[in-house]
């Protein structure tokens, strides 16, 4: 069935303002995906703070020029599904990683990030780094590291100093006696 002209500009419109909010963009062609199959992955996706859009090929190049986003113009033949990824970029992209093992008819053809063309290894790259939560935590104990040895030296010399008071206090303790 055709679309107006009224639903091509609210269409591009709104995957105008899905590429404002989003860091990233993951391409995907979907052919012979049942209905059931890609909500799963739009539920999967939205776990991942993301959005999963069937987009129509014309109005998603639209409005990715509009965007001021490069085009991959072979990424936008076929059926095809943009995965928008607003927070974390690798969780967006790992969802829709692991749905593309699981099933034969999804595959990543690439994606856009910070202005730059992602190819489906790049994706896949992406995929595999860890959840935000966990990086964040690894970053805090690396500079958490320096400050706890910086503590544990500074104790060690003043216990060092009271060891050695100590000592003389003995001492001299026994020398009065």
């Amino acid at each position: 069935m055709a679309i107006t002209k009224k639903r091509r500009a609210e269409l591009v419109a709104e995957y105008a303002d899905l590429l404002k909010k989003s860091e990233a963009l993951i391409i995907a062609s979907y052919s012979g995906v049942r209905v059931k199959n890609v909500e799963q992955l739009r539920r999967k996706v939205r776990e991942a703070s993301g959005e999963l859009h069937v987009v129509k090929n014309t109005l998603a190049t639209v409005a990715l020029k509009a965007a001021g986003m490069p085009v991959p113009e072979e990424f936008l033949h076929g059926d095809t599904a943009i995965g928008f990824a607003f927070k974390d970029v690798p969780a967006v992209a790992k969802a829709i990683q692991d749905f593309t093992k699981d099933s034969e008819f999804v595959k990543v053809k690439g994606g856009v990030m910070s202005g730059k063309i992602l190819s489906a290894k790049e994706i896949a790259a992406l995929a595999s780094l860890p959840p935000m939560p966990i990086v964040r935590a690894q970053l805090l104990g690396l500079i958490n590291t320096p400050a706890t040895r910086i503590a544990g030296s500074i104790a060690s010399a003043v216990r060092q100093v009271v060891n050695v008071t100590k000592a003389y206090a003995d001492k001299g303790a026994e020398q009065a006696a």
